[in-house]
């Protein structure tokens, strides 16, 4: 008898980056589904809300085999346990995310020791966007149109014209 293979990615999501898309695709070849989490994020203040994430997630994401995209509150090994998954999936840029990232990993492995956690690399063209940036150079009024797809660039440019940006 064989078991899917399930791994969860999780983050917020505020934008979906380009960065965000590779690791999607390239978790999406390793497992025989990804469930896409989207924080709620109660420790952030982010631009879009829950919803809005979601469904940009959903629509980059909608022609990618295996993928499902569901919103999240609580500790991700709770998630991890409710969707049966047996790995969480990172994407890291640098040596900074991977000193955040291998800590959680370690606090993860302690709640859920059958949850394995794997790192991945984004392209290199793409290690140096991070959603916070993209924010800040879209809310300057800069192009983001090599960072996000074209309808979260459209979203971004939206929101800032109706915050009076």
């Amino acid at each position: 008898m064989s078991t899917s293979r399930i791994a969860v990615y999780s983050g917020t999501f505020d934008p979906f980056t380009l960065g965000h898309d590779d690791v999607v695709r390239r978790a999406a070849g390793l497992f025989d589904q990804l469930v896409i989490a989207v924080a709620v994020a109660h420790h952030k203040k982010t631009l879009f809300s829950l919803d809005a994430r979601v469904e940009h997630v959903q629509h980059a994401t909608q022609n990618i085999a295996g993928v499902t995209v569901l919103p999240f509150d609580g500790l991700i090994m709770d998630f991890c346990a409710a969707h049966n998954a047996c790995a969480v999936v990172r994407g890291i840029r640098n040596l900074t995310d991977f000193d955040y990232e291998a800590q959680m990993a370690a606090m993860n492995r302690k709640l859920r020791p059958q949850v394995e956690t794997v790192f991945l690399l984004p392209d290199a063209p793409l290690a140096c966007i991070s959603s916070t940036l993209v924010r800040e150079i879209s809310k300057l009024g800069g192009q983001v149109g090599q960072m996000v797809s074209p309808s979260i660039a459209a979203a971004l440019a939206s929101i800032h014209a109706n915050q009076g940006a």
